[in-house]
């Protein structure tokens, strides 16, 4: 019959956690206890990846920041599994036992590391690896209206009148020279539908 004062396989990882997590505890506390205490402006400032913290947090950002630190860390996760296929695989004992072994684990990582190339080259010719991208494709739309059209509209002169939300019920109608109220109420249809 088994001693019950033996702690079983499972009690043993509690165990461990339990020590893990008061290490964690006891060096956070430690660090807080006996750490100088000088704050100054740019000590207590957010770290913001090298960028300076300055104005509001809801500015655009470069997006490439993440791409980058996508692919890295897609690589950085092959070569957790690179390890241990080599560590293993490559012992004589298991290859000696079936020398098709090696072969087989090396077409395998081969297709492995062969899809991560692609989506790498896949990335590199989309250009998302570069920094500044070296061309800025300008949309091109298809109509009937001339150029020249656009031009006039855009080189001639409105005048902008100032626009007053006038109540009917507390004031009495306009007169020459006061600011009405727009006359024209929107119609909203929903897509697919004709009138």
């Amino acid at each position: 019959m088994d001693d019950p004062v033996q702690l079983t396989e499972f009690g043993k990882i509690l165990l461990i956690g339990v020590v893990g997590m008061l290490l964690v505890l006891f060096t956070l506390l430690l660090g807080k206890v006996i750490s100088p205490k000088k704050p100054t402006l740019e000590k207590l400032s957010t770290y913001e990846c090298g960028e300076e913290a300055m104005g509001s947090s809801w500015i655009q950002f470069n997006s490439r920041f993440y791409v980058i630190a996508l692919v890295f860390l897609l690589f950085d996760v092959e070569l957790i599994f690179i390890f241990p296929w080599a560590t293993i695989f490559g012992r004589s004992e298991l290859i000696a036992a079936d020398p098709r072994w090696g072969w087989f684990t090396l077409v395998e990582m081969a297709v492995f590391v062969g899809i991560l190339i692609v989506g790498l080259v896949y990335v590199w010719r989309k250009g998302d690896l570069e920094w500044v991208k070296p061309q800025v494709v300008i949309p091109h739309v298809d109509v009937n209206i001339p150029k020249s059209m656009y031009d006039r509209l855009n080189q001639e002169r409105y005048a902008v009148r100032r626009f007053e939300l006038v109540s009917e019920s507390t004031n009495p109608p306009s007169t020459a020279g006061e600011t009405k109220k727009p006359t024209f109420k929107p119609k909203f249809r929903k897509p697919g539908t004709t009138s």
